[in-house]
């Protein structure tokens, strides 16, 4: 294999893909393969190895470092595959020339520098493992090179895609993009990145909204695939964790067929690649974001690349390659007449010799190494590793003491001194490494920015450990030009859902893609993105907005109801007319018809007619303790005082008119105290019933939530169903009797009946109890007391007009039949 070669004391191994393609073979299995070719020179890679070898010049010349050891190095070409990685590291392994005894046998090389690609390192390493080498990669990040029982000789000066991932994630998370897109290259660095990044991010909620596979060998067909996934996607961020070479003919479709609108985030694997920061490419790739290596300015190389020439070194290995880059022509070395004339072999024209490096070209620039720096720092890690073995401290006149003998250094004694090394590099940067052969993780933020028609590497922020465990991500936003513009892209499946919503998710799709729907009536989502709507509080209610809970009306029925208006007008009404009722008889007490009317118990059950007109006026306004303890029991004692008076009524007319019958003396036995005995006796054991009623479970105020959601029913409980049914069955018991009573008498033969109008009152305030009861339980709310109002002025009404109204019509209108001979005056009874 072609490599670039100096002799040593020590020496130290390289592995670069100084090509990144290798010409297609066809194997016939009838020969032996031909000699792998490669192809597509790497400028960059090949500046990596004039780093190494500009490295290993200054530690040779480094007095205080390895004094009076000189280090050699062998660097091969990976030409970017994992085989061709292997093939040279199996080359650096093999036999040096000139031994002639097995115990003379040891491993040429003492260390490596390589490989970039994780893929070749991982190949290079198992094949490293079993013989003690130690790797020193400058750009492989697989977190799976981390693994020290899988790669016990695996270090790197460049931190893991463990640590880059965290890092993107960062990033994903801080500005909000939940639906992404990743491609990774089809080999372990994309499969593992991606992997980390994924686990990483669906911790914040990220969801993937595709991934798909590049890499460098596919054919044209498949970049077309990828494109159209890309095309017709609606991920609008997409993270890109490829190697430069893999993503290349993919960014070349995509510009081809102008696709934009795209905000692509990169690994660090191509971000500050110069091949695709070029004008072309920015159109659609303008505002690419990625975390790169920390960058570092080394002086001194510019002049040492710059010295670079075929004509100085013609059997470099390399040199020509890059002098035809470069130049675009082949170097004239020795006869070129007689090589090079009328061969097609070689289509470029010769070079005059007079070509110049110009030091504004790209890779003269080394204000900004990265990659480069990483190589220098692994030469100085294994040399500072070489020095702590070799030297062991200083004689008393200062000069450094060498405890072991430089010819027989073994790698695995190598590697073990590389685990402990630790130093601080001529630009003030501490090296070393972890338990995994990893550097501490520090990254920059690059922004791919046009200025001055250039595409620049704008470092716009740091990713940097801030504890032992914990990242910090500074960005400096207002240094960002995003694809966009200055406006920060957004890249959601579903957009964030407003308050007062919910998500529903969408049968089929990740978890961000959801609908939106409203919260139900009585709950709400007061935050942006609720998963789920809360219920309110049993005295609140949502608004109309659903993102926030209000306190419920409290509804009654009050004075200012139109109802409850209605209700005290017929309420005041009744007491009115029952006042006057009450003053016409005491005015005109001496008639017969007020005599004959039974003046004390009429004028007793006017009274109380006047309190069953009152009584709706508690049932009015807002429950309260009080209010609801009265509006019941003064109902029902009212009421039994009512029933009883017009029971009394009833027994006296009956036992009267009854009397006229011969040999009959029954209205001695009921006078003017069994009257009042009856009255009051039915009256106080109502008046017992309602004081146990108030005693064991008295009426309270109640909040009812059952009718109206958007209300509080303030409404009286009973306290006790039983007692207040008691209540209502004894009036209805009375009622009864005395609607008996009236009915038997009904067709007594005089002029003035007084028992059928007290049967028509009965049957009135019957049917109105009786009619109230379904109605009672089937109205909601404010209705239900309503109901019972109307059930009482409806029953005191009809009690009020049907005994009071026609005595009054005669006393007022028909003076003249107000005398004894008409009361007295035997109808007919068929008139009845």
């Amino acid at each position: 294999m072609p490599s670039l070669l100096k002799e040593g004391d020590i020496m130290i191994g390289g592995i670069f893909p100084i090509f990144n393609k290798q010409y297609d073979r066809a194997f016939s299995f009838e020969e032996y393969p031909s000699q792998v070719k490669c192809k597509v020179f790497d400028l960059r890679a090949f500046r990596w190895t004039q780093v190494m070898i500009f490295a290993i010049d200054e530690v040779n010349k480094d007095s205080n470092l390895l004094p009076n050891i000189s280090l050699g190095y062998k660097i091969l070409d990976s030409c970017a595959s994992p085989p061709n990685a292997l093939r040279a590291a199996l080359t650096l392994v093999g036999e040096p020339d000139g031994i002639e005894s097995s115990d003379q046998c040891h491993p040429p090389i003492s260390a490596v520098v390589g490989e970039s690609g994780s893929s070749q390192s991982l190949a290079v390493a198992e094949t490293f493992g079993p013989f003690g080498i130690p790797v020193v990669s400058y750009f492989s990040t697989c977190a799976c090179l981390s693994d020290k029982l899988k790669y016990p000789t695996f270090f790197r000066t460049i931190p893991s895609d463990y640590n880059q991932a965290k890092a993107l994630a960062s990033l994903v998370k801080k500005y909000e993009w939940n639906w992404i897109g990743v491609i990774q290259s089809d080999n372990d660095y994309g499969r593992n990145g991606i992997l980390a990044f994924t686990e990483e991010v669906q911790r914040f909620g990220v969801c993937i909204a595709f991934t798909t596979t590049v890499l460098r060998t596919y054919p044209h067909s498949k970049i077309l695939e990828v494109v159209d996934i890309i095309k017709y996607s609606t991920a609008r961020v997409i993270l890109a964790f490829v190697p430069e070479g893999d993503l290349y003919p993919l960014m070349k479709e995509l510009v081809r067929q102008d696709i934009t609108g795209i905000q692509w985030i990169a690994s660090e694997a191509w971000i500050t690649a110069a091949r695709p920061s070029t004008p072309e490419m920015f159109k659609s790739f303008g505002g690419t974001v990625g975390f790169a290596v920390q960058k570092m300015s080394i002086p001194k190389l510019q002049p040492f690349l710059t010295s670079i020439s075929p004509y100085t070194s013609p059997v470099g290995a390399f040199v020509s390659d890059f002098w035809e880059t470069v130049f675009g022509c082949k170097p004239c070395l020795g006869d070129c007449n007689s090589s090079y004339s009328n061969n097609a072999t070689f289509p470029k024209q010769l070079c005059s010799g007079e070509e110049n490096l110009d030091y504004t070209d790209v890779f003269f620039n080394v204000t900004q190494l990265r990659v480069s720096y990483n190589v220098y720092k692994a030469v100085y890690a294994i040399a500072h590793a070489l020095h702590h073995m070799i030297f062991c401290g200083k004689t008393e006149s200062g000069v450094l003491k060498q405890c072991f003998n430089a010819s027989y250094i073994t790698p695995k004694q190598v590697n073990h001194y590389l685990k402990t090394v630790q130093f601080v590099d001529a630009f003030g940067e501490t090296v070393l490494f972890d338990e995994n052969g990893d550097p501490p993780p520090s990254y920059d933020i690059i922004n791919w920015q046009l200025k001055d028609g250039e595409v620049q590497h704008v470092t716009v922020g740091q990713f940097r450990t801030s504890g032992r465990a914990d990242h910090e991500l500074t960005i400096r936003e207002g240094d960002i030009i995003w694809n966009t513009g200055k406006l920060v892209p957004k890249s959601v499946c579903s957009g964030i859902c407003p308050t007062g919503t919910r998500k529903a998710q969408i049968k089929g799709m990740p978890a961000c893609c959801f609908d939106c729907i409203p919260c139900t009536d009585g709950s709400i989502a007061n935050t942006t993105g609720a998963a789920d709507c809360f219920p309110c509080p049993e005295d609140f209610w949502s608004n109309t907005g659903r993102n926030n809970c209000i306190l419920k009306t409290a509804e009654f029925l009050s004075y200012e109801d139109p109802l409850g208006i209605a209700l005290t007008v017929m309420s005041l009404f009744g007491v009115c007319l029952s006042l006057t009722t009450f003053v016409v008889f005491i005015y005109f007490r001496n008639t017969p018809i007020v005599k004959a009317s039974n003046p004390e118990l009429s004028l007793l059950l006017l009274f109380s007619l006047f309190l069953c007109f009152l009584c709706p006026l508690t049932f009015i306004g807002e429950p309260r303790d009080w209010t609801c303890m009265l509006r019941h029991t003064v109902f029902g004692i009212t009421f039994a005082l009512c029933i009883s008076c017009v029971l009394g009524k009833t027994i006296v007319v009956v036992i009267a008119f009854r009397n006229t019958l011969p040999g009959n003396n029954t209205v001695v036995k009921f006078g003017l105290l069994q009257q009042r005995l009856i009255v009051c006796s039915c009256t106080v054991v109502q008046i017992f019933i309602c004081l146990i009623w108030l005693k064991i479970s008295p009426p309270f105020p109640n909040k009812s939530f059952k009718y109206i959601n958007k209300e509080i029913i303030l409404e009286c409980n009973p306290g006790s169903d039983a007692a207040f049914c008691v209540v209502l069955g004894y009036i209805g018991l009375l009622s009864g009797i005395c609607l008996v009573l009236a009915f038997l008498a009904r067709k007594l033969p005089d002029n003035f009946n007084e028992a059928k109008f007290i049967t028509f009152s009965m049957f009135i305030f019957c049917a109105v109890w009786l009619a109230f009861i379904p109605a009672y339980v089937s109205s909601p709310g404010k209705f239900t007391v309503a109901v019972e109002i109307f059930a009482i002025l409806s029953s005191a009404f009809g009690l009020l007009i049907c005994i009071f109204v026609p005595k009054c019509y005669i006393i007022l209108m028909k003076p003249e039949r107000n005398t004894r001979k008409h009361i007295t005056l035997k109808v007919p009874r068929k008139a009845l």
